[in-house]
């Protein structure tokens, strides 16, 4: 397992007991991408990720940077693979001071709570250091998984949006769900910032 000197180097932005959170790189494309590829049956027709390094560069370039939007990769801590990821979109600061969640885990990592515990380290992130007061994750409604991630985190059940997004070829319902600041976060618990 990787000691806490490999944190100081400032690598990662926050460090629970199994996985450690970054921000995207333009040299995450390989690992990246092969794992989307990896997990593209896991995914379908739930979201897809850059399955290519040109489509990477652009994903990344979204977020990397960019004030409206904030990207993380959660990383396996005994060996640094990406996990997983969680974004931060359409942050909007002033009296709202809130952002919309999107997040994914690859295949590899399913079944192992590292994309939970790696959710706790972004809502720490986003009501810590980011100042964030709300979050908030879409979610359609026979997408399970999700759901239960959401709801183990401490999220509630806002309401439903018929035809909200258009994936995969359609407007597709979606159940809002979100968590404020002074909400109790159990996926939070045990989790230390290291910005």
């Amino acid at each position: 397992m990787p000691d806490d000197r490999e944190n100081q180097s400032g690598r990662y932005l926050a460090v629970g007991p199994r996985v450690a959170l970054r921000p995207f790189t333009a040299g995450d494309a390989e690992e990246f991408t092969a794992r989307a590829r990896e997990s593209r049956e896991l995914h379908t027709p739930w979201l897809f990720p850059p399955l290519t390094a040109e489509a990477y560069e652009v994903y990344a370039g979204q977020l990397i940077g960019n004030p409206v939007r904030a990207g993380f990769l959660v990383c396996d801590r005994t060996d640094g693979a990406i996990a997983g990821f969680v974004n931060i979109n359409n942050i909007v600061r002033g009296s709202f001071l809130s952002g919309a969640l999107g997040y994914g885990a690859f295949a590899h990592a399913v079944g192992r709570g590292l994309l939970s515990e790696g959710f706790g380290l972004v809502l720490s992130h986003a009501f810590g250091p980011l100042g964030l007061h709300r979050l908030e994750a879409n979610i359609q409604p026979g997408n399970a998984a999700s759901r239960a991630l959401v709801r183990r985190a401490g999220f509630r059940l806002e309401g439903f949006s018929p035809a909200m997004l258009f994936i995969d070829g359609a407007w597709r319902d979606h159940e809002r769900w979100a968590v404020t600041a002074g909400d109790p976060g159990p996926a939070r618990a045990g989790v230390r910032a290291d910005a």
